[in-house]
């Protein structure tokens, strides 16, 4: 249960003076549904109100806080004049500037002949001094809270900096003390404050560095947050561990047959990794490892081999994919493998119904079926095995912690082989599966050639059309990516719709077209025409991003390929180059180019190799988006920046360990206290595993 004492943190932002129901939807945008999100909700910058000179002193472009008497108003002459406002002190005049300002209050607000205190960024203009539309406005007997340094908090549409600011000071006068769960060595160390101290400072700044910096309270409430991070997933990891496994060592024989029908022989990196897995099957501990591999390093292959040893000891091995065109795609390289080596092999997704689709669950239950292939459509109610002994999920970074978890419970003891085509860098791979053991793919089968990637401005469309023109005519297959669906009115994106219209007039009936909006069964219909040949050349979004394989295909073309990111361009790129042809792949973009833009597509035509790709990405963008954590159960950082506090990510896992090796069920002072932490962070799965194990 989640301790009493964060109970006030945990209730909708509603609860909180000024966010009625009509304003919740927009607190929910900005940070989030829950109190406790607004703590997270951090400062991007400061704007500091204490300098406070005379009228006449006072610069241009910077922001002063000024005593001041009311002199005159001055209504607007007509619509599109300001209404004006003049003040004096005994060094001259300042005009504070009101565009569709209502007379009545602003009359309220400045009356004639009073004091008042202003505050907002002076301007020169026309040898006035002025200010337009001031942030503060109020009795000199309130000067005090003014001059203070104010955090500038991100806004979204609808809400002020005036509401942000007030509602997340309410939030914060809803943290409680709580018990410290640092260690006290550490935390003298380093010099940090206690936590609500911490979160007080970052609220309530004296300089742009407490909000900014990498300095101690940002640190601070980083380390909080990775620390969670990490313990979660060490205490997953040792209830995995804890969990009864069993023994898959097989004889070898099926995996015999099927090397014997294989047109190539292992890579290194494919042997290695196969026997790393073999290890961990033969122990009695339940496997929980990642499979990482570059595109077309021969993923498949490898949880293919460790799927007969499986089947080797009398069990079952599914393999379950985020989409039905990746499923059908391992169903096409796995099948005539599989039977090779005479066995029976499935493919279950959503679209299968009636009679098929239960033929294939009653060969699951009685055992007949030996692997299966599939969508999330394995993991329903119904499916029920006869014995799972080890389960592959392809493209993992679909699907977060709890998944895994869930997953184990398909069969008794099961084994987890994750497999993901993302080249992951080291930090982001810690926090996102820290609960596994990593073997990484790193050398391209034998026969794989370069691909030549070049850079081209979209002012030479004639000349690239004209290149693919060439390659279809020498029997090559092209691709042509296109960031959106379709033509917006706020967008001046070439859309997908648009690109094929032009390239269908230039080569005919020779052009499909597949997007994210089309109907399964339309979009495999386009893909099975282009695979067979019918069609030379696929338009398309980046719906191929993921698992088509067709080694005939030798060009692709990016349009607007400064608006990808780096991971996606590399997963794109691997779309080629998988035949025993030379491949290219040309990166249109559209001038003026940023600074980061230019960086990621010099990457690009520098290197293939995906680790040193992610590695880069995750330096230009910040670990946030380099795999795009919304869609990729990658954990979504609030106060912590991997690009900033990587080496307080290893401090965290390794306190992790150590604390999970002394108190392995939390039991101690520093224990309790950290239990308080999981909940602080939502990491209740974790603490659910000291309960179930």
């Amino acid at each position: 249960m989640r301790p009493q004492a964060l109970f006030p943190l945990f209730v909708p932002v509603t609860a909180l003076p000024g966010v009625g129901p009509r304003l919740a939807p927009l607190w929910e945008r900005l940070a989030g549904p829950m109190v406790v999100d607004l703590l997270w909700h951090r400062p991007s910058g400061v704007v500091d109100r204490r300098f406070s000179p005379k009228i006449a002193e006072a610069p241009a472009g910077r922001v002063a806080t000024l005593t001041v008497q009311v002199d005159a108003h001055m209504p607007s002459s007509g619509p599109k004049r300001p209404y004006r406002v003049r003040c004096v002190d005994e060094t001259g005049f300042l005009h504070l500037v009101f565009f569709h300002g209502r007379e009545d209050w602003l009359r309220r607000q400045l009356p004639e002949g009073e004091w008042r205190v202003v505050s907002g960024t002076v301007e020169h203009f026309n040898n006035e001094i002025q200010i337009t539309h001031p942030d503060h406005m109020v009795p000199v007997e309130e000067k005090d809270a003014v001059m203070a340094v104010e955090p500038v908090y991100p806004l979204t549409a609808g809400l002020t900096v005036r509401q942000v600011t007030k509602v997340v000071r309410a939030a914060l006068d809803r943290a409680p003390e709580l018990p410290e769960w640092q260690d006290p060595a550490w935390l003298a160390r380093e010099g940090w404050p206690g936590w609500r101290t911490a979160l007080h400072t970052l609220h309530h700044p004296e300089a742009e560095r407490e909000v900014l910096e990498d300095g101690p309270v940002r640190r601070r409430l980083a380390y909080d947050e990775l620390l969670a991070n990490q313990l979660a997933l060490a205490m997953v990891r040792a209830h995995m561990r804890r969990l009864k496994g069993r023994v898959l060592r097989g004889d070898g024989a099926l995996r015999a047959k099927v090397m014997a029908a294989l047109p190539f022989s292992l890579t290194g990196a494919q042997s290695r990794a196969l026997a790393e897995i073999d290890a961990d099957m033969a122990e009695p501990m339940r496997m929980l490892r990642l499979l990482q591999g570059d595109v077309g390093s021969g993923k498949t292959v490898v949880a293919l081999l460790a799927m007969l040893s499986a089947v080797e000891c009398g069990a079952q091995a599914a393999l379950m994919a985020p989409t039905e065109i990746l499923a059908r795609q391992h169903m096409a390289t796995i099948q005539p493998l599989a039977g090779a080596a005479g066995l029976r092999v499935a493919l279950l997704t959503g679209r299968d119904k009636g009679k098929a689709r239960a033929a294939i669950l009653e060969g699951l239950e009685d055992g007949s079926v030996h692997l299966v292939v599939g969508t999330h459509a394995l993991f329903q109610e119904e499916v029920a095995f006869r014995d799972l002994g080890l389960a592959v999920i392809d493209e993992q970074h679909r699907f977060g912690v709890h998944q895994r978890l869930e997953l184990a419970a398909k069969g008794g003891a099961v084994d987890v082989l994750v497999m993901t085509a993302t080249p992951i860098p080291r930090t982001l791979l810690l926090t996102a599966y820290g609960d596994m053991d990593a073997s990484r793919l790193d050398e391209k089968p034998p026969g794989r050639r370069p691909i030549d990637t070049r850079i081209v401005p979209l002012g030479r469309m004639e000349d690239v059309v004209g290149a693919v023109g060439r390659a279809v005519a020498a029997g090559n297959r092209v691709y042509w990516v296109c960031p959106l669906v379709e033509e917006s009115e706020t967008s001046d994106l070439a859309a997908a719709e648009e690109r094929h219209r032009h390239l269908s007039e230039v080569f005919g009936e020779r052009v499909g077209l597949v997007h994210g909006r089309m109907k399964g069964p339309a979009k495999d219909a386009v893909m099975a025409e282009f695979a067979a040949g019918t069609r030379d050349i696929l338009v398309a979004t980046t719906v191929i991003e993921v698992g088509v394989d067709v080694p005939e295909a030798t060009v692709m073309v990016i349009e607007h390929a400064e608006r990808f990111g780096l991971a996606q361009l590399h997963q794109l790129r691997g779309r080629v180059g998988r035949g025993d042809k030379p491949s290219s792949c040309l990166l249109l973009y559209d001038q003026p180019l940023t600074e980061t833009a230019k960086a990621r597509l010099e990457t690009m035509r520098a290197t293939e190799d995906g680790f040193r790709i992610a590695e880069e990405d995750l330096r230009l963008r910040g670990g946030g988006e380099v795999l795009g954590t919304r869609q990729s159960g990658l954990p979504e950082f609030r106060l912590a920046d991997l690009t900033l506090h990587g080496e307080l990510l290893a401090a965290a896992r390794d306190d992790a360990q150590l604390m999970l090796r002394r108190d392995p069920e939390l039991k101690s002072p520093r224990g309790e206290a950290l239990r308080v932490l999981l909940y602080l962070f939502e990491r209740d799965a974790a603490v659910r595993t000291l309960r179930s194990g």
